[in-house]
């Protein structure tokens, strides 16, 4: 069952409730019904700025990680189960995953090149951890930059993506949207103006499930990012 539509009275939120279903367009739920956005609202407890560097706990996390993806591990990740479902759906909508590629996919070939999982602050290490725990890609919105909750439809023609003036979109594409705009291209990072400034209070994660990917993994991957956000 979807939730609520666009325009629809918004879910209830809470920072002790569990991931939120995000709504999806008729035409979504017609042609892709495998696929769901989970989404939750968070308050930031840590200290460190969203942006600045990672503190101690989250660096070591990185390095630990950064050991596991070697050789082997890396080159055979796209035929592990999780990255493979989103292979799979790459396809579907019309995407080459081997041009396009896949978040971990993207992510484990970097890790290749630079040797290393690098940081890139706090909010992209957390989330960059929580996928390769579970495959599954989080991205992260400030809140306050939100006009209800989350969905995924598709574009129309002209539309920008965000509010703060970002390209505008053909027809068709799919798209994280809240009620009046366009929030990001289905698999891309955030338009401008909506990712969480450094000193947000509260952020809105989400997590795209297609089929293959079960519900307990995308949950896993934002009850990850919740708890390392809110440790002080």
């Amino acid at each position: 069952m979807s939730a609520d539509p666009p325009g629809g009275a918004a879910a209830e939120r809470s920072d002790d409730r569990g991931p939120l279903e995000g709504w999806r367009a008729p035409e979504v739920e017609i042609e892709l019904p495998g696929l769901r956005l989970l989404w939750a609202e968070i308050a930031v407890g840590r200290r460190t700025p969203l942006g600045g560097d990672s503190p101690p706990d989250i660096q070591q996390r990185l390095r630990g990680l950064s050991s596991s993806f070697r050789g082997a591990r890396a080159v055979a990740i796209r035929r592990e189960p999780i990255p493979a479902a989103y292979r799979v759906f790459y396809r579907q909508i019309g995407l080459d995953p081997d041009v396009d590629r896949t978040p971990i996919e993207e992510a484990v070939l970097d890790r290749m090149l630079r040797g290393a999982f690098l940081s890139g602050g706090l909010i992209d290490d957390v989330r960059l951890i929580a996928m390769l725990d579970t495959g599954v890609p989080v991205w992260a919105l400030d809140s306050s930059s939100l006009d209800g909750d989350l969905g995924i439809r598709s574009s129309t023609e002209g539309e920008m993506l965000g509010r703060a003036g970002g390209p505008p979109l053909p027809a068709g594409r799919l798209v994280v949207a809240d009620r009046s705009a366009a929030l990001a291209l289905l698999f891309s990072e955030v338009a401008p103006g909506h990712a969480p400034r450094s000193r947000a209070e509260r952020v809105s994660l989400y997590a795209v499930q297609v089929q293959g990917v079960p519900t307990l993994y995308v949950e896993e991957a934002l009850w990850a990012c919740r708890a390392a956000l809110q440790s002080p």
